[in-house]
């Protein structure tokens, strides 16, 4: 009689603890599905496959990387915003995720309501590079040539609403206006572009310059982040350049659905935390030029507020639209 008393009692209390916290403790117990929100081959899905590879191993569940890319990544971050809050779907977004809100009208998701953040996970730098007949052999040369010549400085972009088509902004603010954003196709015509001479300068991934630049088909005159880049060493950040306006770094970070418990929101910061510490994924994630990141929630959080506060004003001012 006693035994039965304890099994209802125990019961009861089950029934009264909300269906969440009854979910979190055994979290993951099944497949994890990861989106990745821009097309195979580049950089969000080597990244994102490495990190899925290796959550996998860290929560001992399959975590299933799904491609779903469109509208600038906004497809894939969408499909988790509209998910179910149970961390079992989860998003790698990039910057584009701070670029959106005012580079497109109309967003079917906001991404500081509708997505909770999980940490920072990555970051690949990027370098202001130039054709070597162009005479600027640093950052203020550049500058000095675009306000003493209207339209003599060219640069290639990826596209309106791209990071180095915003950074092109940004450097024509700082000439006056007196330098030309030449958008192609996306950074690889551009890169090709500025290789033939077609256009002056580029802002590419470090990655993407060291090997230009160490065939001497490409001069690096400052790199994009608050660092030097390991395969850059001799060139200087752009604070060094004295223009810490340029900086821009290809952050990568994880997100889940809005009102993921708590707890899940926790273990999966503290997987990916230990993940991207790994030595064998800091090996990984350099041979593709890219760096791991941590960061706690909150972090992630207020970091992205403020970048999207940066990007916004940059997209109004540059007038650039994706609609």
């Amino acid at each position: 009689m006693r035994t039965n008393k304890l099994t209802l009692i125990a019961l009861g209390l089950l029934a009264a603890t909300p269906l969440a916290a009854q979910q979190t403790g055994n979290y993951p117990s099944r497949a994890i599905r990861f989106i990745l929100p821009f097309p195979p081959g580049g950089g969000t899905d080597i990244v994102g496959r490495v990190l899925a590879q290796r959550l996998a191993e860290e929560t001992g569940q399959p975590v299933i990387p799904d491609n779903r890319a469109g509208a600038g990544g906004n497809l894939g971050a969408e499909i988790v915003a509209k998910a179910a809050p149970d961390g079992y779907t989860i998003v790698m977004a990039t910057v584009s995720l701070a670029v959106s809100p005012t580079l497109y009208k109309k967003l079917n998701y906001d991404p500081l309501k509708d997505l909770a953040p999980i940490g920072l996970v990555a970051a690949s730098p990027n370098t202001l590079a130039v054709h070597p007949s162009t005479p600027a052999r640093t950052v203020k040369d550049l500058v000095t040539l675009a306000r003493s010549q209207d339209g003599r400085v060219s640069f290639g972009t990826g596209g309106p609403g791209s990071l180095n088509d915003l950074i092109s902004q940004v450097f024509r603010s700082i000439s006056n206006g007196k330098s030309l954003v030449v958008p192609y196709k996306g950074i690889n015509p551009a890169t090709i572009a500025m290789l033939s001479g077609e256009v002056d300068a580029a802002v590419i991934s470090v990655a993407s310059a060291a090997q230009y630049v160490n065939a001497g088909k490409l001069r690096a005159l400052a790199t994009l982040a608050p660092e030097r880049s390991a395969l850059l060493p001799k060139v200087p950040t752009s604070k060094e350049a004295g223009y810490p306006e340029l900086e821009a770094v290809l952050w990568y970070g994880m997100l889940a659905p809005a009102g993921t418990p708590q707890a899940i929101i926790t273990r999966l910061n503290q997987a990916f935390t230990k993940i991207s510490n790994a030595a064998d994924t800091r090996e990984r994630l350099a041979g593709v030029g890219t760096l791991p990141m941590t960061s706690t929630p909150e972090q992630f959080a207020e970091f992205l507020k403020k970048d999207i506060a940066r990007w916004g004003k940059v997209v109004r001012d540059s007038g650039a639209t994706a609609d």
